[in-house]
């Protein structure tokens, strides 16, 4: 029970059940530079369970951008029937590779490849945590990421690259079709004349083509989410992957919504530019009803929750579909 949620305690899901986690999971990776850590969140019991791999982003605070993130969707998730995954990306400032390794400093390669390896080595993985051994379903498997996260989660969707600075980075496409539903949260936008000077000289593998993202994603933005650092354009620019890729069937439009989307990165925390627990809510709640549905072919959650969003809840967020 939450006291301090309102309008959108509409917003239907099931019980929360208990949950388990399991942390660090250490995975070798010799040819990675250092070994992929990850947590482990998952319901205490049930089997067949659905699988969310997340995908951190940066931001100010040292722990926040690892494993150790994002505690109020990793949480929400599990408590509602998601085992969840979260690898710490060697972009982390906590246990990441130093700022002048190969990649950095966006790291895309090895974030994207820290996500196929995870699928790649689902039965090891199984094997070191027993207590989630024979639990996961294979078939059923989505992707969450948030800001740069937000990049790293829809090339496995679909999305292709080019960076304009690097030769071996033309029209990359990395799709994973191991995943079949995902969510963008406040995710970069198009690349070139959307871009500020000093990012498309820094940052230049920000240029996302979202033309080949055909699987079925949600993308979430909020109307307020205005970073001058990174865009010329306003917060409409992270809503680019909802109007140029043919698999971003739905847009979920936060109103006063900022870059943390209520405080999806973490409780009481440093990223969160409009904490508010109401718009947390309807983050996590609406999330999770469209990935049931994509997931679960028939299920009526993400219809039931756009019902109730629109009667309950209209101040705090819209939807778009197409």
């Amino acid at each position: 029970m939450n006291n301090l949620i309102n309008a959108a305690r509409h917003i239907p899901v099931g019980p929360a059940a208990v949950t388990i986690s399991i942390s660090p999971v250490s995975l070798p990776a010799p040819d990675r530079g250092l070994p992929l850590e990850m947590r482990i969140t998952a319901p205490a019991d049930g089997h067949d369970l659905p699988v969310i791999l997340l995908s951190h982003g940066g931001g100010p605070s040292f722990y926040i951008s690892s494993k150790d993130g994002y505690g109020p969707l990793v949480n929400f998730y599990a408590e509602h029937g998601f085992a969840v995954i979260q690898p710490t990306h060697a972009s982390s400032r906590v246990g990441g590779l130093p700022s002048d390794a190969p990649g950095a400093p966006l790291f895309w390669r090895s974030r994207v490849a820290d996500m196929t390896r995870i699928l790649d080595r689902l039965d090891e993985i199984e094997a070191m945590v027993p207590a989630i051994a024979g639990r996961l379903d294979r078939s059923r498997v989505a992707v969450v990421g948030h800001s740069a996260g937000g990049q790293t989660a829809g090339m496995l969707l679909g999305a292709g690259l080019t960076d304009p600075k690097d030769e071996t980075a033309q029209n990359v496409r990395l799709i994973e079709p191991r995943i079949t539903a995902g969510v963008l949260l406040a995710a970069p936008g198009n690349g070139g004349d959307s871009l500020t000077d000093f990012v498309r000289e820094t940052y230049s593998a920000l240029n996302p083509d979202f033309s080949t993202m055909t699987t079925p994603t949600l993308v979430v933005a909020g109307d307020s989410d205005v970073n001058p650092h990174l865009t010329v354009r306003g917060a409409d620019w992270h809503t680019d992957p909802y109007h140029c890729a043919p698999g971003s069937t739905a847009l979920l439009t936060l109103v006063d919504g900022k870059h943390g989307l209520g405080g999806i990165a973490g409780y009481d925390a440093r990223e969160t530019d409009d904490e508010d627990p109401d718009r947390l809510a309807v983050t996590q709640r609406m999330s999770w009803a469209y990935l049931r549905s994509a997931l679960y072919p028939g299920d009526g959650a993400w219809a039931e929750a756009c019902r109730a969003l629109a009667l309950h809840a209209p101040a705090l967020a819209r939807v778009e579909s197409k």
